[in-house]
């Protein structure tokens, strides 16, 4: 009989994102990442919890103001799930300090030190000296706290120095004062000269420290003290029903509404004394049950991510070589290619070159008609734009659908549309009341007598910067069965009133819950039959309550169910008579695991598809999104690969569990296997005829036990 599940074995999103973060600093905690690698994942794990608070804690919070009809709308009291996140944050805080002291134990083992303003030599406060006067110091604009009524709007990812100003005698009421550090402008880490074979840093934070005294020199002070503050903001978009507006003016509207968004989260230097706390508390207006953390020294910890590299090889990840792709020759047509097979790209193991290839060559060619694109992110100098400015620029009609409201990139895709519909481009901005979160490229050209279509389809944004750093895929075809699909997707972006029958595709938000229900459906008929059936999926993140309890469904019926999750996760593994038959495990390691990968076994003819799209109500009901099926054999046998390797994995995978443990995956016995080394080593031995270069991977990793 078929157990009925209930909110017990749905764990919270929220708190399985927090043990996302966990593994996040698992990796910055593991003696086996590369030392400044390591660095690099707390600004990672920083980052990430800057955002899990501006945008989930902040939603929370909105809802917990509705009291009891909170709980009718999400299931549960979000008041206990807030203090549940404050309890975990705190946990965490205090693990990433750790880590930190410890790193800086073991940078100064390999002569690389981190000084603060009180340890820097006669030579290293010269030169520190000549930095602060004219770098630093004439972008510093104290505001003297006693001298104002109204306390100024702290920015929302700032951090400031909170001043207090005191004399040694006593003889002077001390004074208080507060200093935005403008790591927005300047390098947050100054490197020093170099002493013999030691390195040294600085913070920016500390560099002000150090110049205090000249700051405040019209003051009769003789003593200083600074500790940083930050405050994260609630960043959610309120965008105004109001038709008379242009949809630019209402995203520029809702930004600047943004940087004054209610307070989530206030971090506080815990050395900070009494006086100068209660004042910065009164003045900002904050109450007991506000996110109050007393952190350390240094906050805006993201900054990290960019921590200065002395000896790259040695501390670092080295540089893979991108692989080349058999099938498609650089010096010849990458058109003519794609008409031939479809091709399957492999991001970061093979070069995003082959997009911006396609497009240069879609720009020049004369018989290419017209290029449509979706646009969600874009590099910060984007050559996806420049292809398409010079096509417009080359007579081609140029169509890019781009959403505005992508999350953080609101500000810089508003730049973007104003700079591509300047060069002749048509904008498209979305669609109303949906977010088009769906990657997809259509080329028309004209051969012969006949229009033919080409189209990309993957599962990542069109974005040279993040291509060498997020894993996704992309297929490259000519294939009927996918340019049509695409080419009604487009005619939907341009109409919006006309929606087609889509044959190949699952889209969202029109069928994608039926059809995945359907999928898993079948796999539960099979078993039910006594034939083999399973399921595989690769997301970042499961947390939709109906597919989940499809998937128990499924479960108790006997179908086998693998699942790879990098982020939220709210199903529950191994629950006797309910999930005994799921296995998870989730991948932190250098690249960002991004792509989207489900495969139903179909009663021994797998189905296999690449998605744009997550397992959660966002994606399935609120977004367009594209779940493509692979339909090229060898295309499946690469997918099945990259999967079996990923699962492999006994390295870099944790066990997914109720305790949110995350335990590594051990199995005692069996050769070590890194999975995003063996991929790159398969995906080389597919496509080219070297032997794998062994110097992209530590070996050494591999063959020592954790």
């Amino acid at each position: 009989m078929v157990k009925d599940p209930t909110s017990e074995h749905i764990t919270n999103k929220e708190i399985s994102w927090l043990s996302f973060n966990e593994r996040v600093l698992q990796e910055a905690e593991n003696c086996f990442v590369p030392l400044i690698e390591r660095i690099k994942f707390l600004g990672i794990c920083s980052s990430n919890l800057d955002e899990f608070y501006r945008v989930r804690v902040a939603t929370l919070n909105r809802i917990a103001r509705l009291g009891k009809k909170a709980i009718k709308i999400i299931g549960h009291d979000p008041k206990i799930i807030l203090d549940e996140i404050r309890r975990i944050s705190l946990r965490q805080h205090k693990k990433f300090d750790k880590i930190y002291e410890n790193l800086l134990e073991e940078l100064a083992s390999h002569k690389i030190f981190i000084l603060k303003e009180t340890q820097l030599t006669a030579e290293q406060g010269q030169f520190v000296r000549s930095y602060f006067y004219n770098e630093v110091r004439p972008r510093l604009f104290p505001i003297m706290l006693d001298q104002i009524e109204t306390f100024p709007m702290l920015k929302d990812r700032a951090i400031y120095l909170a001043i207090l100003l005191s004399n040694s005698k006593g003889k002077k009421k001390p004074a208080s004062a507060l200093i935005e550090i403008p790591s927005d402008i300047l390098p947050r880490f100054l490197v020093l000269p170099k002493e013999g074979a030691n390195h040294y840093i600085i913070f920016l934070d500390d560099i002000i420290r150090f110049g205090l005294s000249d700051i405040f020199s019209i003051f009769k002070y003789d003593q200083s003290q600074a500790f940083t503050i930050k405050i994260t903001r609630d960043a959610e978009l309120d965008i105004e029903d109001d038709l008379s507006e242009s949809y630019i003016r209402k995203i520029v509207k809702s930004l600047k509404q943004r940087k004054g968004g209610n307070p989530v989260r206030f971090i506080y230097d815990s050395d900070m004394p009494e006086e100068l706390r209660s004042i910065i508390f009164k003045k900002l207006n904050l109450q007991s049950d506000d996110t109050i953390i007393a952190g350390s020294r240094y906050h805006n910890n993201r900054d990290f991510i960019s921590f200065p590299v002395f000896d790259g090889k040695k501390y670092t990840y080295p540089k893979i070589s991108p692989i080349p792709h058999k099938d498609i020759n650089p010096h010849k047509s990458m058109l003519k290619a794609i008409s031939e097979k479809d091709i399957l790209l492999h991001f970061p193991y093979q070069s995003f070159d082959y997009i911006l290839d396609l497009l240069r060559e879609a720009s020049i060619d004369p018989k290419v008609t017209t290029i449509k694109i979706t646009i969600y992110r874009l590099a910060k100098n984007s050559s996806v734009v420049n292809a398409l400015i010079n096509a417009a620029k080359n007579g081609k009609t140029v169509v890019a659908v781009l959403e505005l409201q992508a999350r953080f990139d609101e500000e810089a895709n508003v730049y973007w549309a104003n700079r591509l519909q300047e060069d002749g481009v048509r904008v498209i901005f979305g669609v109303p009341g949906l977010k088009v979160h769906s990657k997809q490229i259509l080329i028309s050209r004209r051969e012969g007598s006949r229009e033919a279509l080409y189209a990309v389809v993957g599962t990542g944004n069109f974005n040279e910067d993040t291509a060498t750093i997020y894993s996704d895929h992309n297929i490259l075809t000519a294939d009927k069965r996918y340019t049509r699909e695409v080419e009604k997707m487009f005619d939907f972006f341009e109409n919006n009133y006309k929606t087609n029958v889509f044959k190949h595709f699952i889209v969202s938000p029109f069928n994608s819950r039926k059809k995945i229900g359907y999928l898993i459906q079948t796999e539960i008929k099979n078993a039910r039959k006594g034939i083999e059936s399973c399921i595989t999926l690769k997301i970042n993140n499961l947390s939709d309550a109906y597919l989940i309890n499809k998937l128990y469904e499924a479960s108790q019926e006997g179908v086998k169910i693998r699942l790879i999750i990098r982020g939220m996760f709210s199903l529950i593994p191994g629950i006797k008579a309910l999930s005994e038959n799921i296995e998870a495990i989730s991948i932190v390691d250098k690249y960002l695991e991004h792509s989207r990968i489900f495969v139903f076994s179909n009663g021994g003819h797998p189905k296999y598809f690449i998605s744009s799209a997550d397992w959660m109500p966002r994606n399935i009901d609120r977004r367009i999104e594209i779940i493509t099926p692979v339909y090229d054999e060898n295309l499946q046998k690469e997918l099945q690969a990259f999967i079996d390797i990923q699962w492999q994995d006994n390295e870099r995978a944790r066990i997914l569990d109720k305790k949110l443990s995350n335990k590594f995956k051990s199995e005692n016995g069996k050769k070590k296997l890194r999975s995003q080394w063996a991929i790159y080593d398969f995906l080389n031995a597919l496509h080219t005829e070297q032997t794998p270069d062994p110097a992209h991977f530590d070996k050494e990793s591999q063959s020592q036990k954790r």
